[in-house]
């Protein structure tokens, strides 16, 4: 059984620990400089990212050769489990930072089968969430400062389900085509009573039924409760069609959250999409100007998935007591977190607001 939190490579030339190095797909040593490249294709050999079995999963039929053993700690503050090595026995929770003790246990989770390299450097990753702090309008001086000032940005790759499905769905319903009937209506115009004609819109229903077909492929689906869910859904999309067979090699220097949302649960919120989208395609079946959907009826198969890594920097600062937490996308830069406001320039606002408007009404009412 694989054991993925040790990703150590040591370096050929000094025998210091190598990292994976973000754009350049290779690994350096931070030491002596030297590098050693990343093998094409998984750990195990396979060049393609294959699924798995869906409903084997759920009965815990998959091989052993698919599940890894992994140590992690276990924040009480936000419930990250983040991987850490096993000399490891105290640190910082990186997506909140609260002081927290690993836990020497273990846990059994299904492998990753992707993963998307970081492309974006720890210093372009920080660039970006000072310069969208300093766009913000209100945000406390201090934390700006702070965050301009503060320590590296966390490395980290979040878990992430996606599912395929084969569909076909079978509908009911009633489509709804627009006419128009003239009628006279009393208008007055001038003083004057007049007749005037008018269109009226009525909808003409007929019944309607058929049959759509949908393959979805790669619904992503977050692993993780530690991040705002909104957060994570607005630093996509995601490039996965760079998505890479996994290798520890890529995690070397970096750090791993393993999933805590279920494989079970992560299809219901995947069977939500997959509805909206089977619902979306029935309208546009039932055609005309305006659509009743009455009953869809869904036969699912081929349903497969899996369990892929996705890059992002973190930072959680802790500012007059509370924590804000920022995330950046590890491959295009874009930011999200958590808004920060200043009361003090909220009330310098609005008493210069005050001023500009008693000054403004002061001229409007001497002219």
């Amino acid at each position: 059984m694989e054991n993925l939190q040790e990703h150590r490579f040591p370096c050929n030339t000094c025998g210091s620990d190598l990292r994976f190095d973000p754009g350049a797909d290779q690994l350096i040593c931070e030491h002596c400089g030297a590098t050693a490249p990343v093998e094409n294709g998984s750990a195990d050999g396979e060049t393609a990212i294959r699924e798995l079995d869906f409903i084997r999963a759920l009965k815990q039929q998959l091989p052993e050769a698919e599940i890894a053993e992994i140590r992690t700690l276990s924040c009480e503050n936000c419930g990250a489990h983040v991987e850490f090595e096993p000399n490891t026995h105290a640190a910082e929770c990186p997506f909140c930072a609260t002081p927290v003790v690993t836990d020497t246990g273990a846990e059994r989770q299904i492998k990753p089968r992707g993963v998307l390299p970081f492309k974006l450097a720890e210093e372009k990753a920080r660039n970006a969430m000072t310069n969208w702090l300093g766009r913000l309008w209100f945000a406390p001086s201090g934390l700006q400062e702070y965050a301009r000032k503060g320590r590296k940005m966390q490395g980290i790759y979040v878990p992430y389900w996606t599912y395929d499905a084969d569909t076909k769905s079978n509908y009911t319903g009633q489509r709804g085509d627009a006419y128009y009937e003239t009628r006279q209506v009393r208008v007055m115009e001038d003083g004057k009573a007049k007749m005037r004609e008018e269109k009226i819109r009525k909808i003409r229903w007929s019944p309607a039924k058929g049959r759509v077909a949908r393959f979805f492929d790669d619904v992503l689906v977050l692993g993780s409760k530690s991040l705002p869910k909104r957060y994570t859904d607005a630093l996509g999309p995601w490039d996965m069609s760079d998505l890479a067979p996994y290798r520890p090699e890529f995690l070397a220097g970096f750090r791993a959250e393993g999933y805590t949302v279920s494989l079970e649960d992560g299809f219901e919120e995947a069977r939500a999409y997959m509805n909206r989208m089977i619902r979306r395609d029935v309208n546009f079946a039932i055609g005309g100007d305006e659509q009743r959907i009455s009953g869809i009826d869904t036969d699912i198969s081929q349903q497969t998935f899996k369990h892929i890594l996705l890059p992002v920097w973190l930072a959680a600062y802790k500012y007059r007591g509370k924590t804000y937490r920022f995330v950046v996308n590890g491959r295009t830069g874009v930011v999200q977190g958590e808004r920060p406001y200043s009361t003090m320039k909220i009330a310098i606002a609005v008493v210069l607001g005050l001023l500009i408007a008693g000054v403004v009404g002061y001229f409007v009412a001497q002219s």
